[in-house]
């Protein structure tokens, strides 16, 4: 039994070594004219969220920057403490060596994120946004200026909460935010929720029209430094 844990020691000591040893990313140029080198790959799911789609993943389209990647886990784990009924969604992220990403814009060198807008049911649970290939995975969503949804309405609230933990996240690993993209009448419904007051005062919200709507989802723009 004593050979047994000291096996499983072991190999614990080694995995962390391993996790630390692992190389960071390194970014050149921009979100709209850029690529990625040594990109970490998001996790498919977690304990309170879940990637957009498999089909996504196993395409190789939910790479990002290594400070991004601790940001948005770190997020996701403050939330599962603070908010464990929160379920959350994320989408589309990049390229494992970046650039061009259709049909994103941007998104080319591992430092933007999509975040499919959480939901309630009509019991006002906290569910996964129903996506499947017949709406384009998700992005092909309607949401009305009032956020409902056929019987779905944004959680605001959770919403919210998770973008100000992505704030915190990047203060604690030496990120920041550039931007949040999300459609200019629903960015309304946000401001008005317990924390709106602070969202607006911490996080840079685009004001201009983007070219598609950002209704069922939110695009997170992080800035770490990078290379020409």
């Amino acid at each position: 039994m004593n050979k047994l844990i000291h096996a499983l020691i072991l190999m614990v000591i080694a995995g962390t070594a391993g996790a630390a040893e692992r190389e960071q990313s390194v970014c050149y140029g921009t979100t709209a004219k850029g690529r990625l080198e040594k990109a970490w790959q998001l996790p498919g799911s977690g304990n309170n969220f879940t990637v957009y789609s498999r089909a996504g993943v196993a395409a190789g389209r939910n790479y990002v920057h290594s400070s991004v990647y601790a940001v948005v886990l770190d997020a996701y784990q403050s939330l599962q403490q603070n908010f464990p009924d929160k379920r959350y969604v994320y989408g589309e992220t990049g390229r494992e060596r970046g650039g061009l990403f259709r049909p994103h814009k941007t998104h080319q060198n591992g430092l933007s994120v999509d975040f499919f807008v959480p939901v309630v049911d009509q019991g006002g649970r906290s569910v996964p946004l129903p996506i499947t290939p017949l709406n384009k995975l998700g992005y092909d969503i309607e949401f009305s200026k009032d956020g409902r949804f056929q019987q779905y309405k944004i959680d605001f609230e959770a919403m919210a909460a998770h973008l100000l933990a992505l704030k915190k996240a990047a203060d604690l690993n030496g990120v920041k935010i550039w931007r949040v993209i999300f459609d200019n009448d629903l960015q309304a419904l946000l401001f008005r929720t317990s924390q709106g007051k602070e969202l607006r005062a911490q996080l840079l919200f685009s004001k201009k029209k983007p070219w598609v709507r950002h209704d069922e989802h939110y695009h997170v723009d992080f800035i770490v430094p990078c290379k020409e």
